[in-house]
This record gives structure tokens, sequence and C-alpha cells, in this order.
């Protein structure tokens, strides 16, 4: 493998992929640990597209010579600070995908800080005796859908899309 920084992007797309495929493969089999195995793959498919999204970002700072350019964390690099130092149109969109949470970007970031988070017990509804009718369900314990084959590869297409572009706009004439 050769020792450019878009490498390391390219391999985390493509390792997502397979762990894309693997998720889906599971996700149809009938074996015992089908769901043990599908969630496994959903995580590497989260683990290494933010690898992918940390190359890129390394890609940048390493073209323009950042002094962040060999941080270990992408949001160490997605921040207006780093932005305030140098303006870098391609990370200025990084940025601003990712403070919008709506955006792809920032539900990878949030699914990706979620990995390391300890399991927690559902929230189970308030019971109260003089209104057994009523059940009252704190707003915070909504359970989040589990993502899917479909919404990931939608990220990584996104990502795979702007690695190809911020690099034709990289390129040194």
């Amino acid at each position: 493998m050769a020792h450019e920084l878009y490498t390391r992007t390219n391999q985390k797309i493509f390792f997502a992929g397979l762990a894309l495929e693997a998720m889906a493969k599971a996700r149809e089999s009938r074996v015992m640990n089908a769901q043990g195995l599908e969630q496994a793959e959903r995580e590497s498919a989260i683990f290494h597209l933010y690898g992918a999204l940390l190359g890129l970002c390394h890609e940048i700072a390493g073209f323009y010579r950042l002094p962040q350019a060999n941080t270990p964390r992408a949001e160490d690099l997605l921040t207006p600070q780093v932005l305030e130092a140098i303006a870098i149109p391609e990370m200025g969109e990084l940025v601003e995908l990712a403070q919008q949470r709506e955006t792809w970007l920032a539900q990878l970031l949030v699914s990706y800080s979620a990995l390391f988070q300890p399991p927690r017990a559902p929230k189970k509804p308030k019971g109260d005796v003089t209104q057994p009718l009523i059940i009252a369900v704190p707003v915070e314990g909504e359970i989040e859908p589990e993502l899917t084959c479909e919404e990931m590869e939608s990220w990584r297409q996104q990502l795979k899309g702007l690695a190809i572009r911020f690099r034709e706009g990289l390129s040194e004439c």
C-alpha cells in the first residue's frame, strides 16, 4: 500500500462497504445469532465510515499543512476554531455539515460517539395509581431507531463523493 493519505480514506470507504454487505447478509440470514451479527456489522460500518471521515480530514489537513494534521479524532478538525486560523473551503464545508444536526455527517458523528456509551436500560413508563389509564413517558427516553444499511450506504456514497470532489480541488497544478 502506498503511504499517501488518500489510501487510508479509500481503504476505510471500502471496508465500510464490506461491513454493509455483511450486515445485509446477516439480516437475511436465519442463523440463531443473526441479530448479533447484524449489530456487529452495523458497528463495524460506523467505525469504518468514521475512519474514512478522519482519513479525509487528514488528507485536507496534510495538504494545507495544518498543525492538527495528525489528530486521532475528526472532531478536533471539524471546529470553527480551525477555520479561524486558516480559511480552508473543504474544511469549511465539513464543519458546516458537522454542525447541522440533520445532516448525514452530524448523524455519523453522533452514531460513532454512541459506540462508546455504556448500555442503558430502556425507560419504563411511570405509573400513577390514582390515574391508571394515563401513562407518562419522559420525552428524553425515546428510543432511536437502529441505522439501516440503506442509510449508512447513503453516508458512504456522500463521503466518497466528497472525497472525489475535494481531491480534484486539492490537486496541485
